[in-house]
């Protein structure tokens, strides 16, 4: 009788247990669970503080990946290698890809030649396939208008798997969008008076913000790579002949080359991060402080 219970027990944990959604990046994670509420679980594969180009999924994520109905794609580094390996591992998971729609550019780098290939993940008939292509900037989530093509695919991906909440959904994808338009008058209104719209940063993240928003980012990192001394000079002399104050770094990233640049030039190394789980708050934090430090 006692195993009869625990079995029946068992099972209505099991029915009254939230879905499972899976996303790449935190600034995801923000996005789902504004349209899908608590009606979901959602598990996060690059967890904080995480380096997206070079991490690997931990044992406990790669359960809560089992268990996931949906994954929520990106395009960014960590999915050329894990993709594919997952729709091996998991057939009947499946995948949305959030990028679809969004106009992406080449990814920004500091005085180099041509892109370097990399792969590019898309599903055709059920099954992840991944290509070479021009390396283009994977970092969507940074510019709030392109957010709303991402919150599409992402509202339509839950509503395919969980119509029962369909009505949920549409509403709060339509809060979620005039947040979105609030955030971006935000910004603007922010960054409107800037005297300096240049700024230094180590890893080129902030390219699709800086477009949205008349800036100009000027990248330490080269091809993915720390400067040489040759380049790091070169850096050097063009923060002094640009007046630059600020260099900003993100908390995935080294802070070696940032720290001498500021060394040389007399800038303050500010922290701003570019995959955080409070995206609005933090996009809303960035741009004070750029409007401070410009």
């Amino acid at each position: 009788m006692k195993k009869i219970l625990a079995f029946l027990c068992f099972g209505a944990l099991a029915c009254f247990a939230k879905p499972v959604v899976s996303v790449s990046i935190l600034p995801q994670e923000f996005f789902v669970k504004q349209i899908a509420g608590d009606t979901v679980e959602v598990n996060t594969m690059v967890s904080l503080g995480a380096d997206p180009h070079t991490y690997e999924p931990k044992p406990k994520q790669m359960k809560s990946l089992e268990n996931s109905k949906l994954y929520f794609a990106i395009g960014i580094e960590f999915e050329e290698a894990w993709l594919p390996k997952f729709q091996q591992s998991f057939p009947k998971l499946k995948f949305i890809f959030t990028q679809k729609g969004v106009e992406r550019v080449a990814m920004q780098e500091h005085e180099h030649e041509g892109h370097e290939k990399k792969e590019h993940c898309h599903e055709h008939n059920g099954k992840v396939h991944c290509h070479s292509h021009d390396g283009l900037d994977p970092h969507i989530w940074l510019d709030p208008v392109l957010v709303k093509t991402q919150a599409k695919n992402i509202l339509n991906g839950l509503v395919r798997v969980f119509p029962e909440h369909k009505e949920l959904y549409n509403a709060n994808y339509e809060k979620f969008l005039v947040k979105l338009d609030e955030l971006d008058k935000f910004i603007k209104d922010k960054l409107a008076n800037l005297k300096n719209r240049e700024f230094i940063v180590y890893h080129p993240s902030w390219g699709y913000f800086a477009k949205r928003y008349d800036l100009e980012q000027i990248s330490i990192e080269v091809e993915g790579k720390e400067p040489k001394p040759a380049e790091l000079a070169n850096l050097i002399k063009e923060a002094k002949e640009h007046g630059v104050k600020v260099i900003f770094v993100a908390p995935q990233f080294s802070k070696k080359s940032a720290n001498l640049i500021a060394k040389e030039t007399g800038a303050k190394v500010v922290e701003i991060d570019q995959l955080p789980l409070d995206w609005e708050a933090e996009l809303k934090k960035t741009a004070e402080i750029f409007a401070k430090s410009l």
